[in-house]
């Protein structure tokens, strides 16, 4: 049983690198894209956890094959300026590219004054992604940028007049997007075939007292070996410009305003779902509570939270459906979940299966002069799609987030929309801040499309 769950999960978490596969390109066809020739230089904006665990690995990849380098580093700590340009510079000898001095820029300032910078990875905490996006695509630059996208309206609104007034390539850091599973499930609903969706089940559960915690680090770090101002950008706490702390610094997914925490980090990806496959651009509503229930560290974001969205067309309520989205840091049981229900089955992204389960059976129908309404069963992805998702993962690359960046990559070279669009990341800000609201003030939330700004009723 165990194996069975660890192999279910892998794939996954994985969502399978054939979705690189599938829209790869070999290299002789970049031949016949202009500039194909041109190799892209791209620098690197924060360099993180995630920057060195996925986002590096990922696009150097597929570097050489598609003619891209990684040649500077932005970071406004000394100590993770050079960290960021030793291990670039080891990963490019991992991969083969020629010995280069890794550009460090002790702000992003300094990296857009270069002409050798034509694309930046943007990974810095989670209130940056936005204003860091509109530095990058005013100077010119396509952009990755991590999701979420803005926790902020005022934020979300400035990076989608920015992209969409640039016309830059940007890609925002929602992965699933980019998964063959989600792909097929996205194909499949849209279809029809699956019916009207009834309800959406969400969690995601972990039990990590280091989540987010990084003591060592808060310890190591001192106002004058990083810019505090830089750093805080136009966040304000009781009106005023925060205070020198390390912990907001090291720690920042633990505190508002500077990230929500679980929304922030979590629910985007999920939520990001509901709109794709539904077409729905946000909510309708956002009813929301938490707490912290377990984790007295000195935190302000919850540790625990449920939510639930009325989404549906905005003229006719009686059409629609809720998503319940639940999340907790104090027990892991019930991990991740994605689960789709119709009037006539299940759509489950943690098996990757279609089935009937709970659908109208012939012995409910018939007394109602109804008939059964059941789904046939099948899956989302095939054996040799799982064997390759396998092969990809024992190579040390994480597959969804390879095939995201690749497909980034791609778009950067033949300029055409990403899987991840500026306007599916304005969306999942919308809802983003929406939760955000409804959790603080414990009341209704909706959304005022003229003012483009979340109503409290």
């Amino acid at each position: 049983m165990k194996d069975q769950r660890s192999r279910r999960d892998f794939i996954k978490s994985a969502t399978l690198s054939a979705a690189g596969l599938a829209f790869a390109a070999n290299a002789a066809s970049y031949a016949r894209i202009l500039g194909a020739n041109d190799r892209v230089r791209v620098g690197i904006v924060g360099f993180s956890d995630r920057t060195r665990d996925a986002l590096i690995p990922a696009f150097l990849q597929y570097a050489k094959e598609l003619n891209f380098d990684l040649v500077a580093v932005s970071d406004i700590w000394n100590r993770r300026r050079e960290e960021g340009a030793a291990f670039i510079g080891e990963q490019r000898a991992r991969v083969g590219l020629p010995p280069l001095d890794i550009f460090r820029a002790r702000n992003n300032d300094e990296l857009y004054d270069r002409k050798d910078v034509d694309a930046v990875i943007i990974a810095t905490a989670d209130f940056q992604h936005a204003l860091h996006g509109v530095e990058a695509v005013r100077a010119g630059r396509d952009a990755y940028i991590e999701k979420p996208l803005a926790n902020t309206m005022e934020d979300a609104r400035a990076i989608l007049r920015a992209v969409e007034e640039t016309r830059r390539i940007v890609q925002i850091g929602t992965q699933r997007r980019s998964g063959i599973n989600y792909m097929r499930a996205n194909e499949f609903i849209r279809s029809g075939k699956f019916g009207p969706i009834v309800m959406v089940e969400m969690t995601w559960n972990v039990n990590q007292p280091g989540r987010w915690r990084r003591p060592n680090l808060v310890q190591a770090i001192r106002r004058e070996d990083t810019d505090w101002d830089r750093f805080v950008l136009n966040r304000r706490e009781q009106g005023r410009k925060p205070a020198w702390d390390p912990r907001k610094y090291i720690e920042f997914r633990l505190f508002w305003p500077y990230s929500s925490g679980i929304p922030d980090q979590w629910m985007v990806h999920q939520i990001d779902t509901v709109h794709w496959f539904t077409g729905l651009p946000r909510p309708r509503s956002v009813v929301a509570n938490g707490g912290i229930y377990m984790w007295h560290d000195g935190r302000t974001n919850f540790d625990t939270m449920t939510a639930v969205f009325d989404y549906g067309p905005f003229d006719d309520p009686s059409k629609g459906f809720q998503v319940l989205y639940s999340s907790r840091q104090t027990n892991s049981a019930g991990g991740t979940k994605e689960i789709y229900y119709s009037n006539a089955g299940t759509l489950n992204l943690d098996t990757n299966k279609v089935s009937p389960e709970g659908g109208l059976e012939e012995r409910h129908a018939r007394p109602m002069g109804m008939k059964a309404n059941l789904l046939p069963e099948m899956s989302l992805i095939e054996e040799r799609q799982a064997t390759r998702a396998e092969t990809a993962a024992n190579t040390g690359a994480d597959p969804l987030t390879s095939a995201h960046m690749r497909n980034w990559m791609e778009c950067v070279r033949n300029r055409q929309t990403p899987n991840a669009d500026i306007r599916a990341g304005y969306n999942h800000s919308v809802a983003l801040c929406m939760t955000i609201a409804a959790l603080h003030t414990g009341k209704r939330v909706t959304f005022d499309d003229e003012k483009q700004e979340v109503v409290m009723s």
